[in-house]
This record gives C-alpha cells, sequence and structure tokens, in this order.
C-alpha cells in the first residue's frame, strides 16, 4: 500500500505542478543557473591570472632596479673618485702637497672618561599629575597643572 500511495501523490504533483510553463521555467532556471556558476568560475580564473600578472610585474620592477642599482655602482668603481679613495684607504696613499697627521693613542683618563660617559643616563622629566588622562585634561584646562609650576 505504501507503493501506491506514493505513486498517487506522484501522479497528483505531475498533474497540478507538471505544466508546460512550470517546465519551461525549471529549465529556464536551469539554464541560468549554469550560467551564473560558469561567469563565477570564470572570474576566479581570471582574478587568479590577473593576481599572477602583477607578482611579475612587481618581480620585473623589482629587478630593473636592481639593475639600474648595479650599474650605478658600477659606474661609482670606474670614477676618479673611487680610484682615490680607494689608493688612499687600501695602499696610504695621498695627493702632492697633502700632510699626514698622525695622533698618540688616547690615554687611560680619556678612555675612563668616555666609559662614564657611556654610561651616564639622561634626565627624564618626572610626571607633574597622577590620574586618568580625562582628569590630566581637566587640570589642564582649568589651569590647576600650571599652578604648580609657578611655586
Amino acid at each position: 500500500m505504501p507503493l501506491m500511495d506514493i505513486q498517487k501523490r506522484v501522479r497528483h504533483l505531475w498533474r497540478t505542478y507538471g505544466t508546460l510553463n512550470n517546465i519551461v521555467m525549471g529549465v529556464a532556471l536551469l539554464v541560468a543557473a549554469s550560467w551564473a556558476w560558469g561567469t563565477v568560475s570564470q572570474m576566479q580564473t581570471n582574478f587568479a591570472a590577473q593576481k599572477a600578472v602583477d607578482e611579475q610585474k612587481r618581480e620585473l620592477q623589482l629587478t630593473e632596479l636592481r639593475l639600474a642599482t648595479l650599474k650605478y655602482q658600477q659606474n661609482y668603481y670606474k670614477s676618479d673618485e673611487y680610484k682615490e679613495l680607494a689608493a688612499r684607504q687600501n695602499l696610504g696613499l695621498v695627493m702632492p702637497g697633502e700632510k699626514v697627521l698622525v695622533l698618540p693613542p688616547n690615554s687611560q683618563a680619556v678612555k675612563d672618561q668616555d666609559a662614564a660617559d657611556e654610561q651616564r643616563t639622561t634626565a627624564r622629566p618626572e610626571q607633574t599629575s597622577k590620574g586618568t588622562n580625562f582628569e590630566q585634561w581637566v587640570q589642564f584646562l582649568t589651569g590647576q597643572s600650571a599652578r604648580g609650576l609657578n611655586s
């Protein structure tokens, strides 16, 4: 009996809702849904491709910037200024007419003073008013924070 009831209900639903208009609407909905699904998947593909293209463009710009930096370095190393500086630093050469000033090493007193200066801390201003931010603003706007400065 349950099979007969199911068949009766299916026939009833088919006769009630199985009209040509409903079938056409169902097919149209399926076509629209498949079109929307295809559009969304194509948009995702395009987005991923654009992201890859943008990444490649950034890499190209970075590589071009590195190339320009290397060209500037190459031109600097070829320049007379660099050659003169390298000769001064590495070979100890001087230009004609220049004099070399040789200073003695620092004494122990100077070294001790430098160490004391490094250990000295800088003075930090103390907070004159305590309280919340709102209370400090009220004190500032009413002039209460300036009263302590006069005395």
